[in-house]
């Protein structure tokens, strides 16, 4: 690894800690400045030219074969339109060339996935179920065997994926799917009884990675455990259900599919038996980047379109650009957009790396992507008026579309509670390793002599961040300053709750929230100092953007920091009480103010 990426070590913390992510090195109040500056950007020069090759030909694709007032609206995706894309290689971006994909990396695919959903939703989650999860699990975990016998094929797209886990008794909670397979008596192969629930490319997938409850032996006792297989349609025994009748994404296959005695080749395991949960949110983890580029194509696009609208539309003899709130529309979006953009690429290209689990950099991004996507796709057709409630325009459309992205791989709910809990993982740790010291000082003098100096220096010594361009001096101060105190709010956090803070679930949100707005702030400013240093045409823009894109997060998470520290304070408990009444009502209590 190159010296200049190494991670700081973290004050007080034992050497393995030191192969935390960044965003996990935050929840310690440290900001590793030398793992994202420079604003990573893991493309070689092969595979720059290998996407500008792609991209034009694509835009012209997009531009003249989709016809927006009909795509999306009354039909699925043409056939015809479908096997287009396989032949432009879209269906095999990121399979390795030896397996005849174009091998693109994250970062490749992220931005080309971003100009697809641009265009059409429906198109990008096709394309985006059959790659970032469809068949990442052959990927990731596939054998040599299984690699060389399913990749060309999806490569190709004369076969296509899907991802087979959520069931109608198992949403989020995947570790309670009911669908099971059984070792036949011969040991040959597994049989498959059980059903999936809104499962895209349902309609037509040929290879679907499914995962199954299984018989495991631990420690002398059969359990159940999730184990992951790679089943082919042909093998007989699975059935799809009708077309899904969804508010958006018209365009995409997602029905049920059914298992009724399916035979599964014992070659088929995808990993090891009982090992499926592992995969199943290695891929989910490892997908959700793609979801948060797609949200940035399509933000940008609509940002496009109605700031042109703006521009030529008249209201009391004033461009409808004039308007004060208007620009605040605008100008609100853009910030929220190239922080979503920044945080994406920043993901990517970290991902790309390979050195370490960015699994919450992955769920940071994807959560603020699609929470900015569904405001953009609001804010614009506000601006359209009318305009934008009609069919005729694609704003109606992108706000049907958009609301799945705060539910698809993971709802928002569940990622808050899993970056916070997974966040706090490697500070509890350490305070529990510190409170088994403190038991025998003497013998552990030299880990706690470490612990006190790092201790007062974290209180007597505050440094900016001294990679960022001196121009964004203000936002990397803020940066230092809400960093350290996030790392404190988590530490008495952990001491006050200890275990239980898994069940304070409006807590975790908070340290959540923080943390995704601490990322965002590193993010911009860090794609911005690159701007900067390299003279780039929109870079005083940029540095404005993330100037004021981290005074306003600034004041979030002082807030939210604030909420934390006063406890019974700051409402939830009320706010457990309405809901708890209204809940044990079943309805809204209130009597109607005129007749009830």
């Amino acid at each position: 690894m190159d010296e200049a990426r190494k991670p700081k070590k973290v004050p007080g913390s034992k050497p393995e800690d030191n192969e935390l992510s960044f965003a996990r090195q935050m929840f310690f109040g440290s900001v590793e400045d030398d793992e994202v500056f420079p604003y990573p950007d893991e493309l070689s020069a092969e595979e720059r030219e290998t996407l500008g090759s792609l991209l034009g030909p694509l835009d012209r694709f997009l531009r003249e074969r989709i016809d927006e007032s009909d795509i999306n609206h009354d039909k699925l995706l043409d056939p015809e339109l479908i096997d287009e894309l396989k032949q432009m290689g879209l269906f095999g971006l990121i399979i390795p060339t030896e397996y005849d994909g174009l091998g693109l990396s994250n970062t490749g695919y992220a931005r080309l996935f971003e100009r697809i959903a641009a265009t059409s939703a429906s198109i990008a989650v096709t394309i985006g179920a059959h790659q970032s999860i469809g068949l990442k699990g052959i990927l990731l975990f596939g054998t040599d065997d299984q690699k060389q016998r399913y990749l060309p094929d999806l490569a190709l797209g004369e076969k296509v994926a899907a991802f087979c886990l959520t069931e109608p008794s198992s949403g989020s909670d995947a570790a309670s799917i009911r669908t099971r397979a059984t070792l036949s008596d011969d040991g040959e192969h597994w049989v498959l009884e059980g059903s999936k629930l809104w499962i895209t490319n349902g309609g037509f997938a040929d290879i679907m990675t499914v995962f199954a409850q299984t018989p495991v032996e631990i420690d002398g006792e059969v359990k159940d455990r999730i184990t992951a297989f790679i089943v082919e349609r042909e093998l007989g025994g699975v059935e799809s259900g009708p077309e899904e009748h969804k508010l958006g994404l018209k365009g995409s296959s997602t029905t049920a599919i059914h298992f009724d005695g399916c035979k599964i080749p014992k070659a088929n395991v995808l990993g090891e038996v009982g090992g499926g949960f592992k995969i199943a949110m290695t891929i989910l983890n490892n997908g959700r980047f793609g979801l948060a580029a797609g949200c940035v194509g399509g933000a940008k696009r609509l940002i496009r379109d109605a700031a042109s609208y703006a521009n030529q539309r008249t209201q009391f003899n004033k461009k409808l650009s004039e308007f004060g709130l208007i620009k605040k529309k605008f100008a609100t979006m853009a910030l929220n957009v190239y922080a979503a953009e920044s945080m994406t690429y920043m993901t990517c290209g970290l991902i790309d790396r390979g050195e370490r689990d960015y699994a919450i950099e992955a769920a940071m991004s994807k959560v603020f992507a699609s929470e900015m996507m569904w405001s953009v796709a609001n804010e614009s057709l506000q601006i359209m008026g009318g305009l934008g409630y009609s069919r005729e325009y694609a704003f109606e459309r992108f706000v049907r579309d958009s609301r799945i992205n705060m539910i698809f791989e993971g709802t928002n709910e569940i990622l808050r509670l899993f970056i916070g809990l997974s966040g706090i993982q490697a500070p509890g740790k350490h305070l529990r390793e510190l409170a088994s010291a403190l038991k025998d000082p003497l013998e552990n003098y030299s880990m706690l002599l470490t612990e006190l100096v790092s201790r007062v220096r974290e209180r007597v010594i505050t440094e900016e961040l001294d990679r960022a361009h001196p121009k964004l001096k203000r936002p990397a101060v803020l940066i230092e300053e809400k960093a350290d105190a996030f790392g404190q709010v988590v530490e008495r956090l952990l001491r006050h709750h200890g275990k239980s803070i898994i069940d304070e679930q409006l807590l975790v949100e908070r340290i959540a929230d923080v943390a995704i707005d601490l990322y965002a702030m590193v993010a911009v400013v860090s794609r911005a100092t690159r701007a900067l240093e390299e003279g780039r045409k929109a870079a005083t823009h940029e540095a404005q953007l993330a100037s004021v894109f981290c005074e306003r997060a600034n004041r979030r998470i002082r807030r939210r920091l604030r909420a934390v520290e006063q406890g019974r304070k700051n409402g939830d408990v009320q706010l457990r009480e309405i809901a708890e009444a209204l809940l044990g009502n079943g309805a809204y209590l209130p009597t109607h103010p005129v007749l009830d």
